[in-house]
């Protein structure tokens, strides 16, 4: 695994993190004195766990994107964490659900931190966004059921801070209404939230920011660097707006219409992947060069070839390096280049050998300065066609950050106390 890619995706493996805690967690929970599942459907639901965790970490090595030590350890902290959550996750709640202001403030000062001493991304990734994202859900749920446990409206069964709802008693029309209802004031909580809060948070940062006590990230601007942030920006990778329904519908529709193909590298670390595997296989082609050295006289002679078949395959050999990797590219572009069949196994061209002006092998190879600048030449080149990353604003942060808790905090309970003065929800516990 070469440096950038330790770099994209870093220490350890949080996909086989994630993957494995969901595994270990499921496993748990199906082999529980209180599971009412069925041996077969048991039998099959652990299949399910364990293909689905080393597929996940399996694959991450098999693509280059982490090496072996990183998904181990990245194994055994999400079996570790699955561990605590399903021995402690009863205390944990109780210390939510029971505690006071003080408790609470904790919680979410620590989640604060957290995402404050996020590493910094090797590019400009969404990964950060959607960390603020998940933070800003665990904190308003959080507080939301340690708000809404201390109500009367809400049920203590199954646990505490339980949402009134029962199907049978509300009935298919209240259920449909009181969705409806809940996506609505979720939509227009985001955006109306998101529009206030873009424009009167660059003030109090500016404030912030002469006070000495800003926290600027790597691949955000300051609030000192701009005036104001642009209505119109698309600010959010993980909830569209409702602008952009009309062409999610259209794409799930016609999913092929809304296909695109990316080729080549995406990022700045794919980027500097690419060049480093470039200046690997060249190293290889150079080194491992053992048969013949033909130059152009020798070449006609012996095969009859024209100059451009010449150019071709010594082109080729200096990226692949021998002649039966260039007889299988002629085979499988289609290209008819006289004289190759004749090749022997063991004929190599001499990579980097230049010719002049008039045709003429000249036999020397590029001096350090000449590979230098084609080393110069094909950076600029492939990150030429990277597309530019939007211009991204400190107060960004923030605003998602209170967006996610406000939408988590609706979910559990503004929505179900809204429910209830509407005479959508219930007042007692079903039978």
């Amino acid at each position: 695994m070469s440096g950038s890619a330790a770099l994209e995706y870093g220490f350890p493996s949080t996909h086989s993190t994630n993957a494995v805690s969901v595994a270990v967690y499921a496993l748990f929970t199906l082999n529980h004195a209180s599971s009412t599942v069925s041996p077969t459907t048991k039998l099959l639901l652990e299949i399910l766990s364990y293909t689905y965790a080393i597929s996940i970490i399996i694959g991450r090595v098999y693509c280059g994107m982490h090496g072996l030590f990183d998904v181990v350890v990245g194994s055994l902290l999400g079996a570790a964490l699955s561990i605590l959550e399903f021995l402690y996750v009863n205390d944990f709640d109780n210390f939510i659900h029971e505690g006071s202001f003080k408790a609470i403030s904790i919680v979410v000062l620590i989640i604060c931190v957290l995402v404050r001493v996020h590493p910094e991304p090797a590019d400009d990734c969404p990964c950060f966004d959607d960390s603020v994202a998940f933070a800003g859900v665990l904190c308003g749920i959080e507080i939301g059921n340690w708000h809404y446990a201390q109500s009367p409206l809400s049920w203590d069964f199954p646990v505490p801070a339980t949402v009134p709802f029962h199907l049978e008693d509300l009935g298919w029309p209240k259920t449909i209404i009181r969705t409806c209802i809940g996506v609505i004031c979720i939509v227009a909580w985001r955006s109306v939230m998101k529009l206030v809060l873009l424009k009167a948070l660059p003030p109090i940062f500016r404030i912030v920011e002469r006070l000495g006590l800003s926290l600027p990230r790597r691949f955000f601007k300051q609030a000192s660097e701009y005036d104001n942030v642009p209505s119109h920006l698309k600010t959010d990778n993980v909830m569209p707006s409702v602008s952009e329904f009309p062409n999610l519908y259209s794409s799930i529709r016609h999913p092929r219409r809304s296909r695109s193909i990316s080729i080549g590298p995406q990022s700045e670390a794919d980027a500097y992947e690419a060049l480093a595997f470039r200046h690997r296989k060249r190293r290889e082609s150079i080194s491992s060069i053992g048969g013949t050295s033909i130059s152009w006289d020798s070449y006609v002679k012996r095969n009859g070839a024209t100059k451009d078949s010449f150019e071709y395959a010594k082109a080729s050999s200096q990226t692949t390096g021998t002649p039966s990797a260039i007889l299988s590219t002629q085979e499988r572009l289609g290209v008819d280049i006289p004289g190759l069949k004749n090749w022997s196994s063991t004929d190599v061209f001499t990579p980097s050998t230049p010719i002049d002006t008039a045709g003429n092998v000249n036999g020397l190879a590029r001096t350090p300065s000449q590979m230098r600048r084609q080393d110069e030449k094909e950076e600029k080149e492939i990150f030429s066609k990277l597309a530019k990353p939007r211009v991204r604003y400190d107060v960004e942060v923030i605003t998602k950050m209170i967006v996610y808790s406000g939408i988590a905090w609706l979910a559990v309970e503004g929505n179900p106390i809204l429910f209830h003065y509407l005479g959508l929800g219930l007042d007692r516990a079903p039978n």
